[in-house]
């Protein structure tokens, strides 16, 4: 029954998947954090620039973003991210691409933990001499990371799903390889299951995870 697998190369897919899933999701995760920063930062200019950013970025379309990279940066402005062949631009437009839309959804997740930082904590800060980098670092952003790993692990389940997207700039991750097994064989149900079990075993232990970290750094008040 599954002797159509043998001509394809189901496992370098889903490890395309996961690279793409683990370089986006750590460039998220820094970008995101400095507009987090931003957004809550006394200096207006930085605090409407990571404003603009996320208003803007999480409104549109993923799929627009990727194709974009590729058109526009890539095609148009002969940006090559440094790499010489096609494949290896691709996905590393694509890796850009994935940055610049998660990393949206990473501030404003993170944002909402530094809410949750008592004001008081920040105040004794500045009271003692810190800056606000030195502020952000030592006090709220500890804090606020222990009490988003749960909303956090959302993002970035999002993430590993929307690494399909990647399949309309020419990525060989999975879903680009779904459609390719599709069209050549005619076994819809069998291949679309196969494809919907190796992301459920992406995404589900790292749900569980997560979950389980959130419980165990989670700040008691």
């Amino acid at each position: 029954m599954f002797d159509f697998l043998q001509g394809y190369d189901l496992l370098g897919a889903f490890w395309v998947t996961v690279q793409l899933t683990v370089y986006s999701a750590i460039g998220s995760l820094v970008w995101g954090t400095l507009l987090a920063a931003m957004r809550v930062s006394p200096v207006p200019l930085m605090r409407g620039f990571g404003t603009v950013y996320v208003n803007i970025v999480r409104n549109i379309p993923l799929t627009v973003i990727i194709v974009f990279t590729s058109l526009g940066l890539f095609q148009t402005l002969g940006v090559s991210m440094g790499a010489d062949q096609f494949t290896t631009i691709n996905f590393r437009l694509a890796v850009l691409g994935l940055t610049a839309y998660t990393s949206a959804f990473v501030c404003e997740a993170l944002r909402s933990g530094i809410n949750t930082v008592p004001l008081g904590q920040v105040e004794a800060a500045r009271a003692i001499g810190l800056s606000f980098p030195q502020v952000l670092r030592i006090v709220v952003l500890p804090q606020a990371f222990r009490s988003v790993v749960g909303p956090l692990a959302n993002v970035l389940i999002a993430l590993t799903k929307n690494t399909t997207v990647a399949a309309a700039i020419g990525v060989a991750e999975a879903a680009l390889l779904m459609r390719e097994m599709i069209e050549n064989e005619a076994q819809l149900i069998l291949i679309s299951a196969i494809f919907a079990v190796g992301f459920i075993c992406l995404t589900l232990p790292t749900g569980l995870f997560l979950g389980w970290v959130a419980k165990k750094v989670a700040v008691k008040r």
